[in-house]
Order: C-alpha cells, then structure tokens, then sequence
C-alpha cells in the first residue's frame, strides 16, 4: 500500500506523514516509522539524487538505518560482503563457537575474520532461517540439529 500511494522516493519525500503513518500503522511503532520513511526519502532525493548509496557509511546516516539493515542492503542489493547480525546469528554463531559476546558489531567483525566475503550474505540468511526452525531461542530442537556435535551448548 504504501509504494502504490507513494511510488517514488520524491513521491514520498514529499508525502502527508499523517497518511504515511497510516499505511505503517499495522506494523506497530508507526509515528517512528512513518517519521524515518520520510526523513530517508528526502535524504534519499535532495543527497543522493534517489540513487540508494551502497557503502556502511552512507547508509548509516539515513534515520532508522543501523548496521543490521545497512548490512542488509549491502549484501542483499548491492552483492556486496554483509554480515547481517541479528539475534539469530549473535545466538547460534555464539553456541556454535564461531563468535563470543552479544554486541553486534563486535560479533560482525568475528564472523567477518571468518567468513569467506562471497558467502556472508548467504550464510546469515541461512542463519535465520536455522534460528526459526531448529536452533530457536527458548526451546532449540537439539535432538534433531545437523550442527549439536559443534554446539556449545547441547548435552547429549
């Protein structure tokens, strides 16, 4: 809905942000949301000509953009090394020994010592994936993980 009332990032630059919120209002936080939909619009045209920047640096100053969603777009975009790193990935990289620590950025830079660059991407996407299914935060599935050999913390 809200790319067909606002299909262009001038379009959207210059949008009602009442109606904005709107449209985001089922996805909870709205005026926040509906708040950096704008802003970065408007960076988006008046810097960038509406032309998506394709380095962390760049993105990052754009209004509700951190490393997670930067990298995202690096990587998913742009083709580019990302380390997407979410609850998921900070969680099972942690019990697989691959990374220490909860801090994103810190757990990034572990994962990218290791990683090869071509294959980020793709594997912290299948992280998640891995996250949801088996490896889940309160009630992991152990028992049948391909990985529970590796794991820290499974106890057979």
């Amino acid at each position: 809905e809200l790319f067909r009332r606002f299909p262009t990032a001038l379009d959207m630059a210059n949008g009602d942000i009442s109606e904005i919120e709107e449209i985001v209002k089922p996805c909870g936080l709205y005026r926040m949301k509906a708040d950096n939909i704008k802003s970065a619009s408007q960076l988006l045209v008046t810097k960038y000509g509406g032309i998506l920047p394709d380095t962390m640096e760049e993105l990052l100053e754009f209004d509700g953009v951190g490393r997670k969603i930067a990298n995202l777009l690096l990587g998913d975009v742009f083709g580019k090394e990302a380390i997407v790193c979410d609850t998921h990935c900070i969680r099972i990289c942690g019990r697989l020994g691959l990374s220490q620590g909860k801090e994103p950025e810190k757990v990034e830079r572990q994962l990218r010592a290791i990683l090869p660059p071509e294959e980020s991407s793709d594997f912290c996407h299948r992280i998640v994936l891995f996250g949801r299914d088996i490896c889940t935060a309160r009630v992991p599935k152990c028992e049948e993980c391909p990985l529970a050999m590796h794991c820290k913390v499974f106890a057979p």
